[in-house]
């Protein structure tokens, strides 16, 4: 069984693996794979929960990997808070790659927040067409962390300390 935690970014999956860490029926890691190719970049270990806003941008290559079998999270944040948080990282990471890769460095008059509005419903279109047909599937919200972690943990039947995984969402991890 793998776990995957679908999002666009900025939106809180690297406390979502923090907490995970406390799960001792799993393993868990946040972009452990991503500078891997082929078949590597998806050979994940069993009963294993992976965080990575890349798999967004490959929805194929996890389709014929994983399709139906996975279980799937997705975790989602106030698009507009996301979007900013892109836009304060706008030279770095994905956001550059997106406005210099794929928008070609857009239209003069964008801002950079303007482009991090695009990339986040972009990416968010992405995962919900991917879901759509997935049988196990559990939206979760950074705002409800706490109440949605807690559904999580159920729903995969996590064995561990709980308590402490919930302590994870009281930290800021990787904020910008």
């Amino acid at each position: 069984m793998n776990v995957f935690i679908l999002n666009s970014g900025r939106c809180g999956s690297t406390t979502f693996i923090e907490a995970c860490r406390h799960i001792r029926n799993f393993s868990a890691g946040h972009e452990t794979r991503l500078r891997l190719i082929g078949p590597d970049r998806l050979a994940y270990p069993e009963r294993h929960i992976e965080a990575d806003n890349r798999l967004a941008w490959m929805p194929g290559r996890l389709e014929e990997a994983y399709g139906a079998r996975a279980w799937y999270v997705h975790l989602t944040r106030a698009p507009e808070a996301v979007a900013a948080s892109f836009a304060r990282r706008a030279d770095f990471g994905i956001m550059k790659a997106y406005r210099d890769g794929l928008l070609l460095e857009g239209e003069p008059d964008q801002s950079a927040l303007d482009q991090a509005r695009d990339l986040v419903a972009t990416v968010e279109a992405n995962i919900r067409l991917f879901l759509r047909d997935k049988p196990r599937v559990l939206p979760f919200r950074l705002e409800q962390a706490e109440a949605d972690f807690r559904a999580f943990w159920h729903w995969i039947g996590a064995e561990g300390d709980l308590d402490r995984a919930l302590a994870q969402w009281q930290v800021r991890h990787n904020a910008s």
